[in-house]
């Protein structure tokens, strides 16, 4: 059975970029246009990892990772974002995220990073 990963981005270009890389290292790749959307399937389905980018709109992302942990789910999340300020990377780890990392995104890196998160290599 393939590991489910969820990629949040309101970018349909980046959601299907990122997800491609996912299905090119075995994995099944899901999307979500928004924080909103991501906590309506993340609540419904089991995920092993998350992607999530942090300007997006209705909920931006430091708020959905904020209302996702609320549940009691421990999920990894990775943030991919354009934004390379200290006080966002401070405030993505604050806000529950396990690892931020910004655009662009190097195929093989992010990969490695979700191997590492989910304990498979």
């Amino acid at each position: 059975m393939a590991i489910k990963v969820l990629v949040i981005d309101d970018s349909d270009m980046v959601r299907h970029f990122h997800g491609n890389i996912l299905k090119s290292s075995g994995f099944e790749a899901d999307g979500a246009i928004d924080g909103m959307d991501a906590l309506e399937k993340a609540v419904q389905n089991n995920y092993a990892l998350m992607l999530c980018d942090l300007n997006m709109p209705r909920m931006d992302g430091i708020t959905f990772i904020k209302e996702y942990r609320k549940t009691g789910k421990e999920t990894p999340i990775i943030i991919i974002t354009t934004q390379e300020e200290l006080e966002n990377r401070r405030m993505g780890y604050e806000s529950g995220a396990n690892l931020y990392i910004t655009k662009p995104v190097k195929p093989d890196d992010l990969i490695l990073n979700i191997k590492m998160l989910l304990g498979i290599i």
